[in-house]
């Protein structure tokens, strides 16, 4: 008798190394949920989540990622090359898991697993960067996006977010000093200046916090968030910036606020991007648009 097919497919680098743990639970559930399983390790470098889609296009209706948000990216790039898209069931296991809060995916194994066979479809949004790269939840560049690539991973596995805040407050006084002049055109919006952060986000939690969930913030609505901030001239206006961020107030002159489908920003240098945590190349001219339920993932019910 011919099985479903379910492809697992897990990052054993991610966050604390928990999925290799809990690997035979994973393929048992599977197997007694009516499907044939596969298991894959990701190894970067020598084997990605998108080469081993591409020989599952067809056959496979279940892919479950068991990693981080990037694990998550690479897997959704895979699946968006796949002529027919199977249904994701994602075991959060990286140290944020920033897109899972969003989703409504417990971070506990037990209740992850179990959302993956008993909870509901649901199709979101995502960003597509330039034609060619996809991202689930944000594409960030400026001061502090680089944090999440550029935290040793041993630091993150032990001190978890606090990790984060750490490489940041380290890094304060380069990333304070970041500026770029950016020309932005997004749905109607024109207007230039000089920029020390921007994000484009489909999340209501980045970098572990989560003050945009102060605003309707909907993962399936055929919009993205565009966060611009612009540079400080002086401690005053920084101090304003965090303060109105902490508050959920985008009044303040200092930030633009919108909900996009398009966004185009012109650099007069080029920016570093970071792309659901990991290291997204850099450009002059970035075009990002959004992409509507383009893939299906099991949420809580």
């Amino acid at each position: 008798m011919n099985k479903k097919q379910a492809v697992i497919l897990i990052n054993e680098a991610a966050g604390k190394k928990k999925g290799p743990q809990n690997i035979m639970n994973i393929v048992r559930r599977t197997a007694t949920e009516g499907y044939e399983p596969t298991v894959f390790p990701i190894i970067p470098g020598q084997l990605n989540s998108e080469d081993i889609l591409r020989d599952f296009d067809g056959r496979a209706e279940l892919v479950i990622c068991v990693g981080g948000d990037g694990t998550l990216n690479h897997v959704i790039s895979g699946i968006l090359a796949m002529k027919e898209k199977p249904r994701i069931g994602y075991i959060p296991a990286g140290s944020t898991n920033d897109f899972s809060k969003s989703l409504g995916i417990p971070s506990a194994f037990p209740k992850a697993l179990e959302t993956i066979f008993s909870g509901r479809e649901f199709s979101y949004d995502v960003g597509m960067m330039n034609g060619d790269r996809y991202f689930n939840y944000t594409a960030a560049f400026g001061a502090f996006s680089e944090i999440s690539y550029g935290t040793d991973q041993k630091l993150k596995n032990v001190l978890g977010y606090a990790a984060y805040v750490l490489t940041a407050a380290s890094a304060l006084p380069e990333n304070l000093g970041f500026k770029r002049h950016i020309k932005v055109e997004a749905d109607g919006v024109e207007e230039e200046g000089d920029y020390l952060f921007g994000t484009v986000s489909n999340s209501v939690s980045i970098g572990g916090m989560d003050f945009l969930k102060k605003f309707d913030v909907k993962l399936d609505d055929g919009k993205m968030e565009l966060l611009l901030i612009r540079s400080p001239k002086n401690a005053v206006d920084l101090s304003a910036i965090i303060s109105a961020l902490l508050r959920g107030d985008v009044s303040d002159p200092h930030i633009l606020f919108r909900q996009v489908s398009k966004v185009k920003l012109t650099a007069d240098e080029e920016l570093a991007w970071s792309i659901d945590g990991e290291y997204g190349g850099s450009s002059l001219k970035t075009d990002i648009e959004v992409v509507p339920g383009a893939v299906t993932v099991m949420r809580g019910a």
